[in-house]
Parts: structure tokens; sequence; C-alpha cells
């Protein structure tokens, strides 16, 4: 029996957990055991995400089942991973590669959790997918810029890992300091692979203002952040790759795959815009539903950045 949870079965493990989810999932919502009472109010209505809520097993059925992308996504990640021979470290099963693949895996149950039952634990689960996952790349580039060890690293994900379920279990939304870890990390990641590419000394201060281009892209343009610092207090955050990246990477990564994932992912975005009740293509009736589209294409998008870290050569 110890035998059994050693790295070469990563991939296995995850296929009989994710299975073994799904049947339970699908029971307890079938009978309606974990669904929230206050849903029941929503039924026939339009979700806040378009589709219309149903009285079956799922609240929202498309907006639920697409989420088996990144489930799909993930275990295709550690399949490709299982005996093959390392040749850089997200090549090969090891503790950073196994994390990434079960990250991208469970994107899909947190989501499904929300999506599913329309509760309040479920949106945690969700929010807690999203950010197990968006913070990994930034912290690995990180990793790979500083003295840090694997396990430094491992410990550092656990650590904001177990504070951000704490705090957004507690205070909800922004942690109850107006913070939003998934949004920040997606500028963090972006700042952190600037870096990667361009690192120097004087890079690691100017890296931060990075930060502001990603913002533009969401709309948030520095006007707006100068005359609101009370509410954008966070962008403090985005020099925290450049104290953290205290020596020059030893390793080159072609960025054919990494546009390809950002591509992929703001197509998302823009497609996630018009899922909402109040946009003239919502169609609550249609099994094309935009946010199910959004679950799709951001699960090819994580085996795009896979693949961009699988690039990473010796300088």
């Amino acid at each position: 029996m110890n035998n059994i949870f050693v790295k070469e079965n990563a991939f296995i493990i995850t296929l009989v957990v994710s299975i073994a989810f799904m049947i339970i999932f699908y029971l307890l919502s079938a009978f309606q055991l974990i669904q929230s009472t206050e849903s029941i109010a929503f039924i026939g209505e339009a979700s806040r995400w378009c589709e219309r809520v149903s009285a079956g097993a799922f609240r929202e059925p498309v907006n639920t089942l697409s989420n088996l992308g990144f489930m799909l996504a993930g275990l295709f990640i550690l399949y490709k991973l299982t005996n093959e021979t390392s040749f850089n470290e997200f090549s090969g099963l090891n503790k950073i590669t196994i994390l990434y693949g079960v990250a991208v895996v469970y994107l899909g149950p947190g989501s499904m959790m929300m999506h599913g039952t329309n509760t309040e634990w479920g949106g945690w689960a969700d929010n807690l997918s999203m950010v197990m996952y968006i913070i990994l790349p930034w912290l690995y580039n990180c990793y790979k810029m500083s003295n840090w060890s694997q396990n430094t690293l491992l410990k550092v994900y656990f650590s904001v890992v177990i504070f951000y379920a704490l705090m957004r279990g507690l205070f909800g939304n922004g942690m109850g300091i107006g913070l939003d870890l998934f949004g920040v990390s997606i500028g963090l990641w972006v700042i952190s692979e600037f870096l990667y590419k361009f690192w120097s000394h004087s890079m690691r201060f100017f890296s931060g203002f990075v930060g502001f281009l990603v913002l533009m892209l969401f709309g948030i343009f520095p006007a707006e952040v100068y005359t609101n610092l009370g509410e954008y207090w966070w962008i403090i955050f985005f020099w925290l790759p450049g104290i953290l990246a205290n020596k020059k990477p030893q390793g080159v990564r072609t960025y054919r795959w990494y546009f390809a994932g950002m591509i992929a992912y703001m197509s998302a975005f823009a497609i996630w815009l018009t899922g909402v009740p109040d946009s003239e293509t919502c169609n609550p009736d249609t099994l094309f539903q935009a946010h199910g589209i959004w679950h799709l294409l951001t699960a090819v998008a994580t085996i795009f950045f896979f693949y961009h870290y699988r690039s990473e050569k010796l300088a």
C-alpha cells in the first residue's frame, strides 16, 4: 500500500480521485444535498453568469460541466510527464510539475462547486482553485531567479494558499483588506516573465511599472490608480518580483507558447465579459454559454503555459 503514493503514480492517482469526485459530486447534487436553500428562489432566472438556473442536479449545467476541460487538461499534463526523461525542471515527474498538473485539475472541481451549487462555499472553492493556479507561475519564476530550493518554493506556495483560504473564508472577496490576489497575481506573472527575459539590477526596479501595462489591458489606467490610491494600494506588490529576483536566471525560454497562452486567456476574458445577464448576447437557454467557453479556452491556455516552461534551456 505504501508503494502506491509515489510520483510515478501521480497520473493514475489524480485520475481515480477525479472520477471519484465526479461521482460523489453528482450524487450529492442530484439528491439536492449540497445546494443552498437560497438558490431555490432563483430557479428559472438567469444566473449571474447568464445561464438559466436549473432545478436539476446542477444549478448551471453547462457552466458546471464545461469545467471538465480543466480536469482533462491537467490529466493530459500529468500523463505527458509520466515516464518522461527529464530535460529541465518542468519536465518529468517532480514536485513542481506534479503540483502544476494537480493545480490545473483542481480548477475544474473548484469552479464546478460554484456553478453546480450556487453557494457561498462553492464560491470560496472556486476562488481558491484560481489562486492555487495563478500564484504558481510567478512564484516559480521568482524561484528561478533566486536562491530558493524546491522545498522553499513549496513552503511559500502552500503558506500563501492557506493564508488566502482562511482570509477569503473569514472575510470574503478582498480578504477584508481590499486585495484581489488572483487579479494582482496576473500582473505579478507578467512582471516576473519580463524580469526573466530582461533581468538586470536596474530592471529589478523598472519591472514594477510593467504592472501598469497589465492594468491597462483590463481597462484600468494610471490616472485612475493615482486618484484612488486607497483602493489601488496593492500596486506596491508590483515590485515584489524585483525584490525576490536577486540573481540572473540561468536559462532562456522561447515565448511562442507564452503568447499563445496569453492570446487564449485574453480571448477567453473578452468572451467572459459577454457572459452576464445584462449583455445583449446573453441567451440563458443556449448550450453555448459564454462562461462555458471561457472555461474551455482557459483550460487550453494552461496547456500552452505548460509548454512555455518546458521550452527552457540553459543559456
